[in-house]
């Protein structure tokens, strides 16, 4: 006869999990609201249960023994078929609920995102939002993310996706800087000014500068003399007058209307990429995540992003 797991053992497993995919008791402990005591305990008796050792503990870092990676392979299953009943649940809800997990990269969440919360809000009382922003990547079966928005390809995965609008990259210097320097007529006169440009946190790559010639894409690599790694801090230093940079049109797009800046060479812009929403498979019949979805594909296309 199989024994039946306890509450104890599925708490132990839980913690387990958690700790295992954030790398410190510490973070596993805030994650569940617990202290760091309780999440210790709870996976010191699953390891007496079990007769094994899960982690291998050093002053600074935790270490999955190999029986902790079978182990943590076999939980992530297990705890994902149980969101998977608790999603399957909610949905059989008339009305969204709950509090949904939303992540997104920093210029996104503050001006795409973060101005339209109040009005979702009103449109449905009952769903809590939790917006998470980092310019790093998610990983949001591990960190139990509902939606999650990305720029860029995406990577082949099981994740649910939706595509909200195609970015458009442009030049914006301010109408100080041109007004001292002139306004290049032509990509290749780019190189002749200052320049600024984006560093990618992830990968510490720059940004490539293409423009379209013709039929041909043409890629600079002109010196920047300011490089930050936020999107954000990229127009401010334009509209400060630092030169001429690349960045999205929609998020330039306040500083022009406000005529902090200017948009240069517009012939020769391209679409690089795409804004997507992405929420994993145990959440495809959340009715938070569905109304949310729509409801981000009405604001972009009401704003006329892409």
């Amino acid at each position: 006869m199989t024994e039946q797991i306890t509450v104890e053992r599925l708490t132990g497993i839980i913690a387990f999990s958690r700790a295992a995919s954030l790398g410190s008791f510490t973070a596993a402990a805030r994650s569940l609201s617990v202290s760091p005591s309780a999440i210790s305990k709870s996976i010191q008796r699953l390891e007496q249960l079990l007769g094994v050792k899960l982690f291998t503990r050093t002053t600074r870092s935790l270490v999955l023994t190999p029986e902790g990676i079978d182990l943590q392979a076999k939980a992530s299953h297990l705890l994902q078929a149980a969101e998977s009943v608790v999603q399957s649940a909610t949905a059989a809800q008339a009305e969204p609920s709950g509090t949904l997990k939303i992540a997104a990269p920093l210029p996104i969440g503050t001006r795409l995102l973060a101005p339209v919360l109040p009005e979702f809000r009103r449109r449905f009382p009952k769903v809590k939002l939790d917006l998470r922003l980092s310019d790093h990547f998610v990983n949001l079966v591990e960190e139990r993310i509902d939606v999650a928005i990305r720029l860029g390809h995406l990577p082949d995965s099981n994740l649910i996706s939706r595509t909200l609008a195609p970015v458009r990259l442009g030049a914006y210097a301010s109408p100080g800087y041109l007004a001292a320097r002139g306004t290049p007529q032509r990509p290749d006169e780019v190189a002749d000014h200052d320049c600024v440009n984006f560093r990618f946190q992830n990968s510490g790559q720059l940004l490539s500068w293409v423009f379209a010639v013709g039929e041909r894409k043409l890629e600079l690599s002109s010196p920047a003399s300011i490089v930050v790694d936020v999107s954000d801090a990229v127009v401010e230093v334009l509209a400060a007058g630092g030169g001429i940079g690349m960045t999205a049109s929609w998020i330039a797009a306040p500083y022009v209307e406000r005529g902090l800046l200017v948009p240069l060479l517009q012939q020769y812009w391209v679409t690089s990429t795409a804004i997507h929403a992405v929420w994993p498979e145990s959440r495809r019949s959340n009715p938070a995540v569905k109304v949310f979805v729509a409801y981000l594909a009405e604001v972009v296309e009401a704003r006329g992003i892409g």
